[in-house]
């Protein structure tokens, strides 16, 4: 068995065995979408693909009813126009299978051995979900390569390079946002007081905190990442106008989904649905997860790759709409931290199980409501709720077991 393992994490047979998976899932995905009843590729693809026609037309991708994402999605995907609609389902796999790739490097960067850095990446690269959910026409894993390379371009101090990266992110998908502030702590300067003036908050150390972030590096992060975001909004607005901004952006922030969900607002959004105050505390729901970000930003910033986790994790466990794509949002960066979690391995294999069991005992009166037509809006949210409480119990547990390096030994990547 060890032999076994051996070979597989090879990294030429690691990272081709995992591509040439991929590969075999889209073409039994085109069988099986041919021949039988159950489809195996996503909706979203289909409405991707409806966008990217839609451009080829000279028209607005917005033309397509449920399409809310960048019109550089849309256009990314005119090949499935143009030359063959399994276009996009290649991209988002060779993306799938850069995200393994780029968790490699990170972890040779944190100090870890080729032949360690290799078994933790080949817990995305063989894992069912990502292969699954790329395969079927998903387009989570572009994001997910994005978002890890801006943390192996900042862990290599490659600013300008990881500006760019996470300036594509936010443009891509709203929620690494929430990232901005633990990289602009770790880019601050740091300061030099001594033990008792930390102790004393004065105004000369809040003048003295607030100047930290005046710095060529953080200036530097900023103005690229923002140019970057700020010109494909411009360029975006200049050609489909408001209805850009308000389907990439704003609908996602004013959005309330009442259909049943693993939030554990849904219940509350559908019972207060019509309601004057809807709209209001759909705006509520951020404040747990405003509140949650910011201290987690100040303890764990030190750590960019732990505290992105930790953000994520936290954006979609408190979010008022949560399903299981979101899922990966975090997975991708789970790898990075594992190396350092003294869990034992009888300890991770039972915070799996309830996690599973979580979404089981959810999956239950989902499947009753949404198969067999029966009420159980109620059992859902209780569900829900319950999960809630695994995901948090699982987050304090890799918080208490995760053992940070001070000073990572950053070895060359091959």
């Amino acid at each position: 068995m060890e032999r076994l393992i051996n070979k597989l994490t090879e990294k030429h047979v690691l990272f081709t065995a995992s591509f040439a998976i991929r590969l075999a899932l889209v073409a039994y995905g085109d069988f099986q979408d041919r021949t039988m009843v159950v489809k195996y590729t996503d909706i979203d693809y289909h409405v991707f693909t409806d966008a990217a026609r839609f451009i080829t037309e000279g028209q607005s991708p917005y033309n397509r009813s449920t399409y809310r994402y960048t019109p550089l999605l849309a256009w990314m995907l005119t090949p499935n126009i143009y030359v063959s609609m399994v276009f996009g389902k290649m991209l988002f796999i060779l993306c799938d299978v850069l995200s393994g790739l780029l968790i490699y490097r990170i972890l040779r960067l944190r100090g870890l051995r080729s032949e360690t850095a290799r078994r933790v990446s080949s817990l995305w690269l063989l894992n069912p979900l990502p292969m699954g959910v790329s395969s079927r026409g998903n387009a989570e894993s572009v994001l997910a390569a994005l978002v890890l390379g801006t943390l192996l371009c900042m862990e290599a101090r490659h600013l300008m390079w990881a500006a760019i990266l996470y300036g594509l992110s936010v443009h891509m998908k709203i929620y690494p946002i929430t990232y901005a502030l633990p990289i602009a702590l770790s880019l601050r300067t740091q300061e030099t007081r001594s033990d008792g003036d930390r102790k004393r908050w004065t105004w000369r150390s809040f003048v003295g905190f607030i100047g930290s972030f005046l710095n060529r590096k953080l200036l530097l992060f900023a103005s690229v990442a923002g140019g970057v975001f700020c010109m494909l909004t411009a360029l975006f607005y200049y050609m489909y106008g408001w209805e850009f901004l308000h389907e990439t952006y704003l609908y996602h922030l004013t959005r309330r989904d009442i259909r049943h969900n693993f939030s554990p607002y849904f219940y509350m959004l559908y019972l207060t649905a019509d309601s004057r105050w809807s709209q209001w505390l759909g705006l509520a729901a951020f404040l747990p997860q405003l509140i949650l970000l910011l201290v987690a930003s100040w303890a764990f910033h030190s750590d960019l790759a732990f505290c992105c986790l930790l953000h994520t994790a936290i954006f979609v466990s408190f979010n008022k709409v949560c399903t299981s794509q979101y899922f990966l949002w975090y997975l991708c960066l789970l790898p990075l931290v594992l190396p350092r979690l003294s869990l034992s391995l009888k300890q991770g294999l039972g915070l799996l199980l309830l996690w599973f069991a979580g979404q089981g005992i959810w999956l239950c009166p989902a499947y009753f409501l949404e198969f067999e037509g029966y009420n159980t809006f109620l059992l859902i949210w209780l569900a829900g709720l319950l999960f809630l409480i695994i995901n948090s119990s699982i987050l304090i547990q890799i918080v208490a077991h995760y053992k940070p390096t001070q000073t990572p030994q950053r070895l060359k990547v091959e």
